[in-house]
């Protein structure tokens, strides 16, 4: 696959030129881990809190971090030193961002195996003159300029984790069930946050692979073989992962680290979901409480949720909202994808459950980061050629998504990159997206015709008018939050309210994300309740993929 590996090599050079910009405290924190993990016994790795930042991440990633531990002590010891708190010498933050770039190789291996599907799929139904278009999915995963940020620049390792995330995705495409059940296994292992995504493989495999797919749920149907297989590949990968801590009797302290339910339900920037939104309204009735005077001031904390702190708040006017209370809406949200999916038993069915329960995940999840939304939009990727309104999904999605992401950097030279950034991607997503479907505007002899066609210059590809409205408002929020028209009339309101341009990012970035995941349950309910002809350009099918491996075992 040339035109992958070439895409690859040419993102990695570009990644290069992002050593040395900004990075957060969260390069800090992977530096300790490289300290904790190579100079301390395994006894000691969930125990270790000389930093603030200590391990919180699962079995296998601490694991991953001593294995990358190995190579840095030639590179640099200092850095392996526990004590060593803020340690940032130039050779560690070449080995430290090299490393993330290196590790996205896991990332585009991944994207590779799911082109293997997409070209047989192209070349079978399409000709070879279609080839050219199947590149659009390798180029946004690729170029996902949400893990430029998150990864390449504020720092972390993400690329290999959503490596290992579509490396499973594509082999229970493929049919490859155990593969798929183990990588998704192992995914689980190097970071919880995934297990957002588990109920969707737990449906899935349950219902195509422990029963038979084609005939109806019983007793006689059950493979009670195919089952023991299922479950002995989970339980080796936790087995293997959690053996040594449940050993040294620390099994309670590495969980009391993975779930530390003291944060709060909203991390210190409110990730763009329902809790941002309800503590959005729950602020409005403050401050309309305080200017009435139904509230007194002494009632009222000093910058309740809005001190950029990460630990638990109340509520002012509102309830406040107890983790149970976030599990149970999780839950609840989630129950109808899952149901579609056991009934449907499709592939498709089955990515567009996983994209669901992030959605869901996210929106309702305690003490979300906003990071997760790459959960939501690197999945719903593979999606961008299945439909119309997937991809116009993908389009107010990623836009929004990638917009969030914005507070994560703030110093002068990276805002500038995240602008062009931001621009780039997104208009290439527009551009690009726009040649796979026609996008034609119905003609009007109505006296209104002049003022309709003056609006439509306003609207962006496949999106409908108040849609496009509500993409061209973040470019306003943008500005404003960029506080130029403030200082166009001498106005101190930042200064007073720093965290102002943090929460309108937030509220209003959570409409457009509340938005998509209305329309794209509804879009996944019309698959069994009102199915429709799709432009099925991508049918992620099993019978294809089948047909695939098979053709390649000829070979």
């Amino acid at each position: 696959m040339a035109a992958v590996s070439t895409l690859a090599t040419v993102s990695a050079l570009l990644k290069l030129m992002f050593i040395p910009t900004y990075r957060s405290t969260d390069f800090e924190v992977h530096r300790n881990w490289l300290a904790i993990t190579h100079s301390l016994p395994i006894s000691k790795w969930y125990v270790e809190k000389t930093s603030e930042w200590t391990l919180d991440y699962p079995p296998l990633f601490a694991w991953f971090e001593w294995l990358m531990s190995q190579v840095a002590c030639y590179v640099d010891p200092g850095m392996l030193l526990v004590s060593n708190l803020n340690y940032a010498s130039n050779a560690t933050v070449i080995f430290q961002r090299v490393s993330v770039i290196l590790t996205d190789f896991v990332f585009y291996y991944a994207i590779n195996e799911f082109q293997k599907l997409q070209l047989f799929e192209a070349n079978t139904k399409y000709g070879k003159s279609y080839n050219a278009i199947t590149y659009l999915i390798p180029i946004l995963l690729i170029f996902n300029i949400g893990l430029f940020i998150v990864d390449h620049i504020h720092f972390q390792y993400n690329g290999i984790l959503f490596g290992v995330m579509l490396l499973s995705i594509v082999r229970i495409l493929q049919d490859k069930s155990l593969e798929g059940a183990f990588w998704f296994s192992v995914l689980l292992n190097m970071k919880h946050i995934y297990i957002y995504i588990a109920p969707p493989y737990f449906v899935y495999l349950l219902r195509t692979y422990c029963f038979q797919r084609d005939r109806p749920v019983s007793f006689s149907t059950f493979s009670k073989t195919n089952f023991v297989n299922l479950a002995s590949v989970v339980l080796v990968v936790f087995g293997l992962s959690f053996g040594p801590f449940v050993y040294h009797h620390q099994l309670g302290q590495v969980m009391s680290r993975l779930f530390p339910f003291k944060r709060g339900l909203v991390h210190a920037y409110w990730a763009p979901n329902v809790w941002a939104l309800y503590n959005g309204v729950d602020k409005f009735l403050t401050v309309l409480g305080l200017k009435t005077c139904l509230l007194q001031a002494e009632a009222v904390p000093a910058a309740s949720m809005t001190g950029g702190m990460v630990q638990e708040y109340s509520h002012v006017v509102l309830p406040s909202i107890a983790p149970l209370v976030t599990m149970i809406l999780t839950a609840l949200g989630m129950v109808p994808a899952l149901y579609m999916l056991w009934e449907l038993k499709s592939p498709l069915a089955f990515v567009r459950a996983i994209i669901l329960c992030a959605f869901t995940s996210f929106l309702f999840g305690w003490h979300v980061h906003e990071k997760a939304i790459l959960m939501i939009i690197i999945p719903l990727t593979l999606l961008v050629k299945y439909s119309r309104e997937d991809a116009k999904l993908f389009l107010i999605l990623s836009t929004t998504g990638y917009f969030s992401l914005f507070p994560l950097l703030f110093t002068p030279f990276e805002n500038l990159l995240k602008v062009l950034l931001f621009l780039q991607a997104t208009i290439f997503s527009f551009l690009a997206i726009k040649s796979l479907f026609s996008d034609k505007v119905k003609e009007t002899s109505s006296p209104t015709a002049f003022l309709a066609q003056s609006l439509d210059t306003l609207r962006l590809p496949l999106l409908s008018l108040v849609e496009s409205a509500y993409l061209w408002g973040l470019a306003a929020l943008g500005i404003f939050n960029s506080g130029l028209p403030l200082r166009l009339f001498g106005s101190d309101l930042f200064t007073r309210l720093p965290f102002l341009p943090l929460l309108l990012t937030s509220v209003y970035c959570a409409v457009g994300v509340v938005y998509c995941w209305l329309q794209f349950y509804r879009l996944f309910l019309c698959e069994k309740f009102c199915p429709k002809n799709h432009d099925d350009t991508n049918s992620l099918t099993a019978e294809d993929s089948a047909t695939f491996i098979s053709r390649k075992k000829r070979r």
